[in-house]
């Protein structure tokens, strides 16, 4: 990723996604980028994090419940991961994430909410040990 991009969006974009995802986590996006993947980093640092996530009428933590509900309906099992140790940053609790995967259960189905009930109880026990150590 090129943090020296002219765009605004990127700029405030980067600026969303280091402060939803933490620096460490960016840094190593950054680093793994390879010429052929830029040009996608480029669009969801603009797209994703500097228009959508910037975007002021919902909250960082109401963006996350809502993500993680959408990532687990798809079943985007990294991302779901990801966003559920995201939670750290955007003030989303445990209860939202546990009534989000509730409608999850209901809209998009069990089997789909019983997985993310999984992968974020594994994230969290990863939280939970690393503010542990």
């Amino acid at each position: 990723m090129n943090e020296t991009a002219s765009s605004e969006r990127y700029r405030q974009g980067m600026a969303t996604r280091r402060a939803v995802l933490g620096d460490a986590h960016v840094e190593r996006a950054a680093a793994a980028t390879s010429e052929f993947d830029r040009p996608f980093q480029e669009l969801i640092t603009e797209a994703a994090w500097g228009h959508v996530w910037s975007r002021p009428a919902l909250t960082k933590r109401e963006r996350s419940i809502v993500t993680i509900a959408l990532l687990a309906a798809l079943g985007q099992d990294d991302e779901v991961a990801m966003h559920v140790r995201a939670t750290a940053n955007t003030g989303a609790s445990r209860d939202d994430i546990c009534e989000a995967l509730l409608h999850v259960a209901i809209y998009a189905g069990v089997p789909a909410a019983n997985h993310a009930i999984k992968i974020a109880k594994q994230a969290f026990a990863q939280m939970d040990a690393e503010k542990a150590a």
